[in-house]
């Protein structure tokens, strides 16, 4: 606890007929508050709920050479450029759309479990692109969906529309 040392009397004076200042010492004992703030610590430590991080699950195919043979009608194909992304279904013909605008596209789709979705990105397209069609592929729930990067024969194809 703290303590207040009193001042001890002192006899005679000094020259000039002043009186020397009187001097109250004080001791502050500090294990309490150092107590308290280590009480705080761990109740702040103990109560807090850290948040899980949030991140995708993506399988991996087990082999690089294995390939799966898939319908047509089954494939919704979506190539993104810089600036802008072109999409199909099956055999239908290219449609240019922005990038968020692909998701009114996936929930014409989000009814169909088979449909699985070929992502092809530009090499120079922004990569928070293909992090936002991935975000809206899962609030469609489109689960099955193919990442790869976009051929220059492929470009070229969807750049002359």
């Amino acid at each position: 606890m703290g303590a207040v040392d009193a001042p001890q009397p002192r006899s005679g004076k000094k020259k000039g007929g002043k009186r020397a200042k009187r001097r109250v010492g004080i001791r502050i004992d500090m294990t309490p508050m150092v107590d308290v703030a280590f009480l705080l610590l761990i109740f702040f430590m103990v109560t807090t709920v850290f948040r899980k991080p949030q991140a995708l699950e993506i399988n991996l195919p087990p082999d690089n050479k294995s390939t799966v043979s898939v319908a047509q009608s089954k494939v919704l194909e979506i190539r993104v450029l810089p600036d802008r992304a072109y999409w199909r279904n099956s055999a239908d013909p290219w449609a240019r759309a922005a990038v968020l605008d692909l998701a009114t596209i996936f929930e014409k789709y989000s009814s169909d479990a088979a449909k699985i979705v070929l992502v092809k990105v530009d090499r120079e397209a922004r990569f928070n692109d293909m992090v936002s069609i991935i975000d809206e592929l899962d609030l469609a729930r489109l689960t099955r969906f193919s990442l790869q990067t976009l051929k220059p024969d492929e470009k070229k194809e969807v750049e002359t529309l």
